[in-house]
């Protein structure tokens, strides 16, 4: 079977390093969508995991998809000390 560009589904992950090493993924698209794995290779392949995994859920109990509309966009913003 042919896997056409309309057959897949692309979904923005944050990787962030976890405290005690390793990584840690996350999609915002998916709420709880999360995996932690001993190297960014380990918790890429992880990822994917979750994300067939949740899927699965979504469609096995008759929910919406979601698709990600628009590229994650990511910046730091500067907030003063003494704001805090």
């Amino acid at each position: 079977m042919k896997t056409s560009k309309r057959n897949i589904l692309k979904y923005s992950v944050i990787f962030q390093p976890a405290e005690e090493g390793g990584f840690i993924a996350s999609v915002p698209t998916l709420p709880g969508c999360a995996t932690q794995g001993d190297t960014f290779e380990e918790t890429s392949e992880m990822i994917k995991d979750a994300i067939s995994g949740y899927l699965a859920v979504l469609k096995e109990t008759k929910q919406e998809i979601p698709q990600e509309r628009d590229e994650l966009v990511m910046t730091k913003v500067s907030i003063p000390y003494g704001f805090i």
